[in-house]
């Protein structure tokens, strides 16, 4: 019989929605409860495979690169601004990173590579026209992760404090 690994490194894909901070918050939560790190990641959408719907002002390649920026400006202080938080649940360590290319594809590469041991991450994220474009995220990573994977419904979530 296999062993569960003890958890020890908790991923969480976060995308700046609403409702990041709920997602976030609720890693944190169980990353407190195991003392285990917390690596929270963003994943800027790689738009190659997409240039043929639209004609951006600027080329796709400088469009992804200034998103790339953006995104580490805003995970930087995402990460100040929670980081005092998430250390009073027990958080024994927070990492961030970003990442480029196909979103689920990214979180499941980087869970292997890090050996996640735990996929903490939101069912609803951005909506509308993302959603269409780019299907469910969520639904494409626990088909293939290589860790166990904990799906949070940020509508019904309420970490303890």
């Amino acid at each position: 019989m296999r062993r569960i690994p003890d958890i020890q490194r908790i991923i969480t894909p976060i995308d700046f929605s609403d409702n990041a901070s709920l997602i976030a918050e609720s890693a944190a939560y169980i990353a407190g409860k195991f003392q285990a790190s917390l690596s929270l990641i963003f994943v800027v959408q790689n738009f190659a495979d997409y240039s043929g719907f639209f004609v951006p002002q600027m080329g796709i390649a400088d469009m992804e690169q200034e998103i790339f920026a953006s995104a580490g400006e805003q995970m930087e202080s995402f990460c100040q601004n929670n980081e005092a938080s998430y250390k009073a649940q027990g958080v024994t360590s927070l990492q961030s990173t970003i990442l480029m290319g196909d979103v689920a594809e990214q979180i499941i590469e980087y869970a292997a590579r890090e050996q996640g041991n735990l996929i903490v991450m939101g069912t609803h994220g951005y909506k509308g026209l993302d959603k269409i474009m780019f299907g469910s995220i969520a639904d494409k990573v626990v088909k293939a992760a290589p860790c166990p994977i904990m799906t949070v419904n940020p509508y019904t979530c309420c970490p303890a404090k």
